[in-house]
């Protein structure tokens, strides 16, 4: 990272220098930890100026350093990334959140005072700096300083410029260095906070209209996924983080709301793996008078927005292979995609149930089409490469999607793959209520008849009874659609502070 030589000896060693440096700042009557400094602009800026740089027709003092030119004052701050000094002399490279510039400081420009404090920086430090922009003998962009001021001292030593951070989970785990010395690191998280607020803008101006629902809910209801389980001592009632943002936007719909959503945060007690992270942030988008085929077409604007926003083209890189986001995106059935990729007919349950045992998939005391739906997890999501819309699942299957009129056991349900991984869950909303309760007592069957009633969100289902317009919902996973605009192969690689095991004393 440097090619600045650090004291010999361990860490301990190394910090006790950096503190000497702090103690002397001290006594020279500098606050090592800054303040304001107003007025800045941003190194990107700064770097934009560089065509008000013009040369002189006569000699300036740093004419030895740098072309006979002047430029425009400029005022920066940022992080000390490079420290290189040269007797008199000292070049630093800082860096902020949009790019990194040279500071030439010399001895005689600055005076004997700044100088002292010069002499206390350290890799890592952040300083202001005010000077003019010109360009040196080998036409390297740089601030010439003329004031400077410490506004953090950094006490602990950055990493190795050769050994860096290699560690995934090192660098997870201590993310803050990750971020400093990684610049790919910043822009990908940069990247992602470009996706959310184009997601946000895209339906804005569709007319929706964004809501904060409860984190902690009485039942863990809207997905089949097992939550996380907490107490309200106040109350003496147990609660659950979500697992769906879905049941709550849908009372909205009752209520009037006619076009809503909610992009948060969504917690499931289950494991950890490159798609999968227990926390995790989620998209759901519902629309009354709409259907699952409407929110085919919002998808396909919401994520090719998302992938402009990024600027990059719709082309995107994704490991070895490319994908292409150019719409329309296609459309293929369930059974379609079923027979194509296993040669056996969707609805010949012995054949399925065959497959389902050479794939070491248990399928004694389970429904043919839940059988079904593990072979195609196994066999078929895999290849596709997408983005394809994969159209009308079992009705069995999903509990809260309305059926097809000319076909009861279909659910008109979409889910969109890329390279083989769910983005996007979407339905027509099932708006029946005496259906919606049914449906929900066939998927807690087996339970006691307590336990049943305490996990059937009953209110839901009076909420329904007042009467909920037909509707589409949609929900986008944003962890992995973030992981493709970035060419991220793990969840983790997207989510800043990923669930770690608790760090080793």
């Amino acid at each position: 990272m440097s090619n600045q030589a650090e004291p010999a000896g361990g860490a301990a060693m190394l910090e006790a220098a950096r503190r000497e440096k702090l103690r002397k700042l001290r006594e020279m009557g500098v606050d090592p930890w800054g303040g304001r400094f107003d007025d800045k602009q941003s190194i990107r800026d700064v770097r934009a100026r560089e065509g008000e740089i013009e040369p002189l027709t006569t000699d300036d003092e740093t004419s030895a350093r740098a072309p006979q030119e002047q430029g425009p004052e400029v005022r920066a701050a940022g992080r000390i990334m490079l420290l290189r000094r040269m007797g008199k002399l000292v070049f630093l490279t800082i860096r902020d959140w949009t790019g990194e510039v040279q500071i030439f400081v010399g001895r005689k420009q600055i005076g004997d005072e700044l100088w002292s404090q010069v002499e206390c920086f350290d890799l890592g430090d952040i300083i202001g700096v005010e000077g003019e922009l010109k360009h040196t003998k080998t036409g390297e962009l740089t601030i010439f300083a003329k004031r400077l001021r410490l506004l953090t001292k950094s006490l602990n030593t950055p990493p190795d410029k050769h050994k860096g951070l290699n560690d995934p989970e090192l660098r997870q785990r201590q993310r803050y260095l990750d971020l400093i010395h990684n610049q790919d690191v910043l822009e990908r998280f940069l990247r992602r906070t470009r996706i959310v607020q184009s997601i946000r803008e895209t339906l804005n101006r569709s007319g929706f209209v964004e809501i904060e629902g409860p984190t902690l809910h009485s039942i863990a209801g809207g997905a089949a996924a097992r939550p996380f389980a907490t107490h309200h001592n106040a109350l003496d009632i147990p609660l659950f983080l979500r697992i769906a943002l879905e049941l709550h936007l849908k009372r909205l719909l009752v209520g009037g709301i006619e076009r809503v959503y909610e992009l948060g945060r969504v917690y499931r007690n289950e494991g950890i793996s490159q798609k999968h992270n227990p926390e995790f942030t989620m998209l759901e988008v519902y629309q009354a008078y709409g259907d699952y085929r409407t929110m085919m077409d919002l998808t396909e604007t919401v994520i090719v927005e998302a992938i402009r926003a990024t600027g990059q083209s719709l082309e995107l890189a994704w490991g070895e292979r490319t994908v292409n986001f150019t719409p329309p995106f296609a459309r293929r059935t369930y059974d379609e995609l079923f027979a194509e990729h296993t040669g056996i007919s969707p609805a010949d349950v012995d054949a399925v149930r065959g497959l389902a045992e050479r794939l070491n998939l248990e399928p004694t005391g389970k429904h043919p089409d839940v059988v079904k739906n593990e072979v195609f997890e196994a066999k078929v999501e895999d290849a596709l490469e997408g983005p394809i819309f994969v159209l009308d699942y079992p009705a069995s299957i999903c509990p809260l999607t309305k059926r097809k009129a000319d076909q009861p056991e279909v659910a008109e349900r979409f889910e969109l793959f890329v390279a083989g991984m769910e983005i996007a869950n979407a339905y027509t909303e099932l708006n029946d209520p005496d259906l919606q309760e049914e449906l929900f007592r066939t998927q807690l069957a087996g339970l006691s008849n307590e336990e049943s009633m305490a996990r059937m969100d009953r209110d839901f289902i009076r909420a329904l009874r007042y009467g909920m317009p037909p509707a589409g919902g949609l929900g986008i996973g944003i962890d992995r659609l973030v992981m493709l605009a970035t060419n991220s192969p793990s969840i983790r690689d997207v989510i800043l502070f990923p669930l770690l095991r608790p760090e080793k004393p």
